[in-house]
């Protein structure tokens, strides 16, 4: 398979998959969760850098989202069983709502 040439920020990969940003930020923030070579840090000039995916980083992602979209309670109980904060489980799973509607 040919390397990716490009990395996208996780904001452009939200906005261009219409996925919320939290969501799409907890699942990236375990290296497990993304093919080794596909989740990469860039350096920005922050003191904190950023995150970004390959496009085969992307399809990573969009193929996790739809399996954990098939478990019981779905979105919600992958944020509990990681621990989030509650406040930050009720926004996604109102962009969730949206999503169904």
């Amino acid at each position: 398979m040919a390397r990716s040439r490009f990395v996208y920020t996780l904001e452009d990969v939200a906005s261009t998959i219409s996925e919320n940003l939290e969501l799409v930020e907890e699942l990236t923030a375990n290296s497990d969760n993304i093919a080794e070579g596909e989740l990469v840090y860039v350096r920005d000039g922050s003191e904190d850098g950023t995150t970004g995916l390959t496009e085969n980083g992307i399809d990573d992602l969009q193929n996790l989202l739809a399996d954990i979209r098939t478990w019981d309670a779905c979105i919600r109980q992958f944020l509990v069983d990681e621990q989030c904060d509650p406040e930050m489980i009720e926004r996604v799973m109102a962009d969730e709502v949206k999503r169904v509607l």
